[in-house]
């Protein structure tokens, strides 16, 4: 019996620490898809001249989950009449935040972004697409180095201290 509660014990804590370090690398995937679906917004806008509904489906198309949902439910909330499009994009961030791997830094980089998204001329609004661009390129950098440098540290102390645990109590 003692066998398998430590079986069991070491295992959870393994897999404890392959999920932490599964978040490290999910947060480099997503920054990597929101640069992306930024750049798409970018080229949307230059050259399309659509709604902005039509190019949030049209991002939702291109780009993997969940920020292809987030872009997805920015679409359908803007089929019904919107006043205050800054809460609408308020909202989908911090759902995005929660179904995601993404760090309130990156939350607040994106609530800044959408703050001014449609308000200004469309050459003002290249300028903040590429201001958040370059701030999401230094938090992928991070992103990454943090993932160098913990992920596989958390898949090791996920064993190393269910191993702890059941020394101590043997």
């Amino acid at each position: 019996m003692k066998w398998i509660g430590a079986f069991l014990l070491i295992s959870t804590s393994t897999w404890l620490g392959f999920d932490i370090s599964k978040k490290f690398r999910d947060r480099t995937t997503q920054l990597r898809i929101l640069l992306q679906s930024l750049q798409i917004l970018e080229a949307e806008m230059s050259y399309s001249y659509s709604s902005l509904k039509q190019i949030f489906q049209n991002i939702s198309r291109k780009i993997d989950p969940p920020v292809s949902t987030f872009y997805e439910q920015l679409a359908k909330r803007l089929s019904d009449v919107v006043f205050d499009f800054e809460t609408v994009w308020e909202d989908e961030l911090k759902l995005l935040v929660k179904r995601s791997a993404l760090k309130p830094s990156d939350e607040e980089i994106l609530s800044q972004f959408g703050r001014n998204l449609g308000r200004h001329t469309l050459r003002e609004q290249q300028k903040h697409i590429q201001l958040t661009v370059q701030y999401l390129h230094r938090q992928l950098e991070e992103a990454e180095e943090q993932r160098n440098r913990y992920e596989s540290m958390m898949k090791s102390m996920g064993v190393l201290i269910g191993l702890f645990i059941v020394i101590l109590l043997f």
